[in-house]
């Protein structure tokens, strides 16, 4: 059997394919680069010269990640460029978990100067690409990503998604006012 040699680009996506697995499951403390090698099936010298070391690595899955929703609030934009349009975008994530909960890992490192420019880099794009799309108001957009927030970390639970969890009764009655809203 013959294998196929990817491009370096290609070799690329496929370490941030895994690294934003690795990250999701460990955080950006926890995720070690040779985890994130295995995963992606290159060695660790390989990601390092690749990526130049592991907070790098990690700063560019955040980057992906807010990409992928820029890419996906876009193309519900095509169709409709309402609130309603990119918050049903949104919640169809869920079903990538993975690049809600990287992010979610990545506000909680921001405390670390570089780190935290690049995820409130990554958050002011998201922020002006729904603006920009819907033409909203400022106070629209805040609603829009609290909401988004609520639904980031109910996935992150698992309360929310394809994988979900069996509701307990508070999950229901916060699970209910989302018939009132459609959007994040």
């Amino acid at each position: 059997m013959t294998r196929t040699r990817l491009t370096a680009s290609e070799r690329q996506d496929q370490i941030v394919e895994a690294a934003l697995q690795a990250f999701a499951q460990g955080g950006y403390a926890g995720t070690s680069t040779d985890q994130v090698a295995r995963l992606s099936g290159v060695s660790q010298p390989y990601v390092i010269r690749i990526f130049g070391s592991k907070q790098e690595l990690f700063l560019t899955t955040v980057r992906y990640a807010g990409r992928r929703i820029e890419a996906k609030w876009h193309a519900a934009a095509d169709r409709e460029p309402t609130l309603a349009s990119l918050g049903s975008a949104y919640k169809d994530l869920l079903a990538e978990r993975e690049l809600l909960v990287v992010l979610l890992h990545g506000f909680a490192a921001a405390e670390e100067p570089v780190v935290g420019e690049a995820v409130r880099t990554c958050y002011g794009s998201l922020y002006r690409t729904v603006r920009d799309l819907t033409g909203c108001s400022p106070e629209q957009a805040r609603d829009f990503f609290a909401m988004g927030m609520l639904i980031t970390v109910l996935g992150a639970m698992r309360i929310l998604g394809p994988d979900s969890v069996p509701p307990q009764p508070w999950m229901t009655s916060l699970l209910d006012t989302f018939h009132d809203h459609t959007e994040p």
